[in-house]
């Protein structure tokens, strides 16, 4: 049996947690560290679940402790790779997590702006929401929209699509003209393919689709975006990073189509993690090269520097 690589990696992830219905922490949590993320997260509220199709579900507010947690951490000597944030739940915590990316400024700001889906933003979305969220998407590296947040982003109306590559690379541009280094747009259907696109500013887009699967999955743009950021935090470029996210998300949904009695509890991807820590793992070995095994990697990730201390 090889040596596994180790390379150092971490990330704060900033998102709600529901204790039922698998999205936001519970599944940014076990994705990241299957690519072997050490992730510390950061709560932004409790839910009993998520609302996605449950009523009465219970909420505890956490925006009086994001700064105490951040500072506590910062006082600790904490630094991190990545921050990585989903959905928020008032414009008082954009504004909070903004000052948060100020605290850990080597840190590679990523921002998955969960605002609605299907042409609609969620009940929770005011204005000043959309506002906030923009500014923060201004000062990430990495952005994640599905079409719907990318129209709300650029104050624009929703085009469900199929899309031409001429359209969604359009939108791509606008998208890194807000700020960022890189956009993802999720949830793309386009030549018949449904996946995502992929672009660094200055660059051209690359579009990674597989076969549609019919049907409506909660927590998968969760799971997307997670696992993207794991492929970048192990040194893979953008769009290797983006393929692997859109493959593991497309098992992921074929296993849930299968065996899922209530889509509302989310993805089936538990029995997928151990075979997505094994392709990460085969890409640290090959980047790593054959005199790297068994050590620390020397070169950083794409995403820079900043580990615990």
């Amino acid at each position: 049996m090889s040596s596994i690589v180790y390379r150092e990696m971490t990330c704060a992830a900033i998102h709600d947690l529901s204790g039922l219905g698998k999205c936001s922490l519970t599944v940014a949590l076990p994705v990241l560290s299957a690519c072997g993320v050490e992730t510390s997260v950061m709560p932004t509220a409790v839910l009993s679940t998520h609302t996605g199709g449950f009523e009465g579900f219970t909420y505890r507010d956490l925006t009086e402790d994001l700064l105490p947690v951040a500072r506590h951490w910062q006082g600790l000597g904490c630094g991190f790779q990545a921050l990585y944030t989903g959905f928020l739940g008032s414009a008082e915590q954009t504004g909070l997590v903004g000052e948060i990316f100020d605290m850990f400024p080597q840190a590679m700001p990523m921002v998955d702006p969960v605002m609605g889906d299907g042409g609609r933003l969620y009940r929770t979305m005011t204005p000043a929401m959309v506002e906030g969220m923009k500014g923060l998407c201004a000062r990430a590296r990495l952005v994640t929209p599905n079409l719907t947040e990318a129209a709300a982003l650029l104050d624009e109306a929703y085009q469900e699509g199929p899309l031409s590559r001429e359209r969604l690379e359009e939108l791509l541009c606008r998208l890194c003209g807000l700020g960022p280094e890189m956009a993802v747009l999720t949830g793309v259907r386009c030549e018949g393919g449904l996946g995502a696109v992929c672009m660094e500013k200055g660059g051209r887009p690359t579009f990674c689709m597989l076969e549609e699967l019919p049907g409506a999955y909660h927590g998968t743009g969760d799971l997307f975006a997670s696992t993207l950021l794991g492929g970048l935090l192990n040194g893979m470029n953008l769009e290797e990073a983006c393929w692997l996210a859109v493959r593991f998300t497309h098992q992921v949904i074929e296993s849930t189509r299968k065996y899922s009695k209530d889509f509302r509890f989310g993805p089936k991807f538990e029995m997928h993690l151990p075979q997505l820590a094994v392709e990460v793992e085969a890409f640290r070995q090959r980047d790593a090269g054959p005199d790297s095994r068994g050590r620390a990697k020397d070169t950083p990730s794409r995403c820079g520097g900043g580990g615990v201390s």
